[in-house]
């Protein structure tokens, strides 16, 4: 279907998506395809939700869009209130915005308005990890550790810096427990805050499950917490990154609860929209949002649709399925499923080095030789062979490239919808093992 839009790619032909029916994607021909990473951890109610779209067709009927320099609207209002009762202790004012990368836009800015409220404006440092992504805009790819998306951008790019993961598969020594290897790797972070000067440091920011540029890669238990004792000690911000595992896809509505902390802001999109509108959220504390208050009373930022009327009643009822349908239980539920099928067919297999994740957010990490954790060689591109043959046998999924360092390792992101069925998750499971099988023997 040769045409005129400017796609991620000029090679190749894609299907045409005509219909959505349940956890699949059905194309003009009628093919099906199981969507076994949401999209990317996106569609998290399916393709076909008659809530979400009962939502829409009664807020189009009532109002498509107000601007809000002008008005708000009773979705938005509506949807910070949830979100804010919700949301992990302190967290308490709501910015509506379109996705995730201009929410983590949104928290960079006003991290350093903050400052400049209460009197600090010598901080202006930002800090992140190493195989991290917090989105494609200039600001939020500065703050990412994704070296293979940075590359060829970086000279526009502020200056960040990035220290270790928490990458407990590669990283952990034989000898240290989870928590010792959490504390050591944390703990970069207050050397780095010394080296670059306390006083010009403005925020940490951080995935508490890593998510597309290293495969669903959870912190191990105590390191967040020790994060936020040290952004504590120096009067830093802790901005989390939940784009892609907030909203319940680990489990929980926001993935931090499992670890404990609070942070000063979050933000979230994917699957709060779960693929039916574009929308995005910044959660900030009552703190920051009294500073700007007290002070000078705006934000000196703001995009066109944020707080979409549209948008904003499709994430409520996202948000009311979430809750209402008890589907946090059942992303435990499944996702426990999906990791038993996972180990079941992968877990002594030769070229599967890990298994990890939370919830219905799961990866698998390849490898030439197990005992050693030997990356295959990129010029392979193993990953791409996968996700080639798991689609052509109608299996969506998430594999990517540059695992360990932006160029070395090969994982397989799997993020289905919350509705997954027992047969469904067979059926991924098994259509997964035939793309490794043939990708490995070509």
């Amino acid at each position: 279907m040769p045409g005129h839009v400017f796609g991620r790619t000029t090679k190749g032909v894609l299907p045409v998506a005509a219909r959505g029916e349940g956890c699949y994607i059905i194309d003009s021909s009628g093919k099906r395809y199981l969507d076994g990473s949401g999209g990317a951890a996106v569609s998290c109610l399916g393709h076909s939700d008659a809530g979400l779209r009962a939502a829409l067709h009664a807020q189009l009927d009532a109002l498509a869009f107000a601007h809000s320099g002008f008005f708000t609207s009773e979705p938005a209002e509506s949807l910070a209130d949830a979100l804010a009762a919700h949301a992990p202790e302190g967290i308490e004012r709501v910015y509506l915005v379109s996705g995730g990368s201009e929410a983590v836009e949104a928290a960079i800015k006003l991290a350093r308005q903050y400052f400049l409220e209460i009197g600090q404006p010598q901080r202006h440092r930002v800090i992140a990890r190493r195989q991290s992504y917090h989105g494609n805009t200039l600001g939020a790819l500065a703050a990412g550790g994704n070296a293979w998306r940075r590359a060829q951008f970086a000279p526009l790019l502020v200056e960040t810096s990035h220290i270790a993961p928490c990458y407990e598969y590669r990283d952990r020594q034989e000898d240290e427990t989870q928590e010792a290897y959490g504390q050591r790797v944390a703990d970069e972070l207050e050397a780095e805050i010394r080296r670059l000067g306390p006083e010009t440091v403005m925020a940490f920011i951080a995935e508490p499950v890593v998510g597309a540029t290293a495969g669903a890669v959870p912190a191990v238990p105590g390191y967040l917490k020790r994060i936020r004792q040290i952004c504590d000690r120096h009067g830093v911000l802790l901005i989390l990154d939940e784009v892609m595992c907030g909203m319940g896809r680990t489990g929980h509505l926001f993935a931090c609860e499992e670890d404990g902390v609070a942070p000063d802001m979050i933000t979230i999109a994917k699957g709060l929209g779960a693929g039916y509108q574009p929308v995005g959220a910044l959660l900030a504390s009552g703190r920051i949002y009294g500073a700007i208050a007290a002070g000078s009373g705006f934000f000196q930022h703001g995009h066109t649709y944020m707080g979409h009327a549209m948008a904003a009643a499709a994430a409520g009822a996202v948000l009311d399925a979430i809750l209402g349908r008890g589907l946090l239980a059942r992303v435990r539920e499944q996702g426990a499923k999906l990791d038993a099928a996972l180990r079941a067919e992968f877990g002594q297999h030769p070229h599967v080095g890990d298994i990890r994740g939370r919830g219905l957010f799961r990866g698998i990490e390849l490898v030439e030789d197990r005992a050693g954790k030997t990356p295959f060689d990129p010029a392979r591109k193993l990953h791409a062979q996968i996700k080639k043959l798991a689609f052509e046998a109608g299996l969506i999924c998430y594999p990517m490239g540059g695992t360990i360092d932006g160029q070395r390792g090969d994982h397989i992101l799997l993020a289905p919808p919350f509705i997954i069925e027992d047969a469904q998750i067979d059926e991924l499971v098994g259509k997964l093992s035939g793309a490794i099988r043939g990708a490995l023997a070509a």
